[in-house]
């Protein structure tokens, strides 16, 4: 099956947290909704570490790495989060000739959401 889906972190709408058709991963938008229980923190540090664990779980049920990831698209809704985006980043990144493209937008979000991430993956 193409599509995949993540516990306690998917989407309300009938759409998969992301899919993947013969060796390219693509994510739908991933929250920062805490992988244990679904819930959305207030804090958007807290939502920031969550969605970057929910990636890490997103690359994992698709069978990707981090070593997979072309391109990651991060919106937040306040330029106050890019520290925080950046702490995640690079906790999985910290090597600046081995890392994907990124692009980060400020917009107002959805439902309480600080941040969400989209991600690229090439797998093998």
């Amino acid at each position: 099956k193409r599509s995949i889906h993540l516990a306690n972190v998917g989407h309300k709408a009938p759409i998969p947290s992301g899919a993947r058709v013969g060796n390219l991963l693509c994510s739908s938008a991933i929250t920062g909704k805490s992988p244990a229980d679904g819930t959305l923190p207030a804090d958007g540090a807290a939502q920031c570490a969550n969605a970057f664990a929910n990636l890490d779980a997103l690359l994992a049920a698709g069978g990707a790495t981090l070593a997979h990831v072309v391109r990651l698209a991060v919106t937040v809704n306040a330029d106050a989060l890019r520290d925080a985006v950046n702490t995640q980043w690079l906790a999985r990144f910290p090597d600046p000739d081995d890392r994907p493209a990124r692009h980060t937008t400020t917009q107002a979000l959805q439902h309480g959401m600080a941040v969400q991430l989209e991600v690229i993956a090439v797998v093998g």
